[in-house]
């Protein structure tokens, strides 16, 4: 038997194929910039006055936004990410 590991494929070939990088890039940039208007539009009151009487505790209203905002900006960027790699995925296979 031969203590020799047998090579394995490059992996990153269907990542380049795919064009995830590039995806999220876009990705995390439509995610930061979302997250950015509505944190913006809710610090700011831009679409009128919060109608709610929450008690914000620890970090205050300011502080539980910025977590929210967050949030949305990782799940956006995740959500472009997958669906712009299911788009390019779609797009390799009609091409074969």
């Amino acid at each position: 038997m031969s203590n020799e590991i047998p090579d394995r494929p490059e992996q990153s070939g269907l990542i380049t194929a795919l064009q995830v990088p590039r995806n999220a890039i876009i990705g995390v940039a439509v995610g930061i910039v979302l997250a950015i208007i509505v944190y913006l539009a809710r610090i700011f009151e831009i679409l009128g006055p919060f109608a709610g009487t929450r008690q914000y505790p620890v970090i205050g209203p300011e502080g539980w936004f910025i977590v929210l905002a967050f949030v949305l900006a990782t799940s956006t960027a995740l959500l472009v990410t997958t669906i712009l790699t299911v788009v390019s995925a779609v797009r390799l296979i009609r091409e074969l």
